[in-house]
């Protein structure tokens, strides 16, 4: 079984938005999604993309009854993380320098082994090199996760796809929502209302998915946090690249990692500890 993404049109033209897919399908990577193939059924046009069978990332962040499903690990998001960081950082790299213009949960598909994989490239562009802007005639994308300088002028850099993950990763260690009106006055936009938490220690653990804690380090939690705000600079040009990004990301692992192995060693009986030295 097969993803299957259908769009009318009048018979004989390619809509744009469905053109760039097709042209952004034909970019293979691990952590994009597979365009299989694509035809025209009368006035349709059907795209046709591999299964993926864990579903969103959105779904999986903010599903309607958490409680009987388990929550994703950290060293699971992280993972999540990971991926997508690496998708957006080869579409950046790309011959095309490709930009997404879309980064938000629901594009973010996994597989069985919650590989992170990038779909939907019906708003992508191919833009410009180096740190120049491509100009939008209107606004594309989803309110949220889209970049300041974007929905100010119009203007999209590769860096603005680094504010769209920047959220996401909000996403991820809060589990709350990038705007959700049923949150009080002053925090509906999760943005504008953690910001200024995320360079605070002990502000920063109140706002931290709580049915993950102790599943992470603080140092890597602090680190993640700080990505985060790196990303959501409002100057594109104080963004980390998406490489930065990946690499960041690997070091926050790496961290996660050595802690495990710390705790598990100092659960050890003293005789086998010493035998390791």
């Amino acid at each position: 079984m097969h993803l299957m993404k259908v769009i009318k049109a009048d018979t004989g033209w390619v809509p744009e938005l469905s053109q760039s897919e097709v042209n952004l399908g034909r970019l293979s990577h691990p952590n994009l999604v597979k365009l299989l193939g694509y035809c025209w059924d009368e006035d349709e046009l059907l795209l046709v993309y591999e299964f993926i069978p864990n579903g969103s990332l959105e779904n999986h962040l903010f599903r309607r009854n958490p409680n009987n499903i388990e929550p994703l690990s950290w060293n699971t998001r992280i993972k999540i993380a990971i991926g997508a960081a690496r998708g957006l950082s080869f579409l950046h790299d790309s011959e095309q320098q490709a930009m997404y213009r879309d980064f938000k949960p629901s594009n973010i598909l996994l597989d069985g082994s919650y590989n992170a994989k990038i779909s939907d490239f019906g708003l992508d562009k191919l833009g410009p090199s180096g740190g120049q802007s491509h100009v939008t005639p209107r606004l594309m994308g989803t309110y949220g996760y889209a970049a300041p300088e974007y929905i100010a002028t119009g203007h999209l850099y590769v860096k603005s796809d680094v504010y769209g993950f920047g959220v996401v990763l909000l996403e991820i260690l809060t589990v709350m929502r990038a705007l959700d009106t049923k949150r009080p006055t002053g925090q509906q936009n999760l943005v504008e209302w953690v910001k200024p938490f995320l360079s605070n220690k002990k502000k920063l653990k109140g706002i931290m998915d709580g049915r993950i804690e102790g599943q992470y380090s603080p140092k890597a939690a602090v680190q993640a946090a700080a990505l985060s705000l790196k990303c959501l600079e409002n100057d594109p040009k104080q963004r980390p690249s998406m490489k930065e990004v990946l690499e960041s990301l690997e070091v926050i692992e790496a961290i996660q990692v050595k802690t495990k192995r710390s705790n598990n060693n100092s659960h050890q009986p003293p005789v086998l500890q010493a035998a390791r030295h």
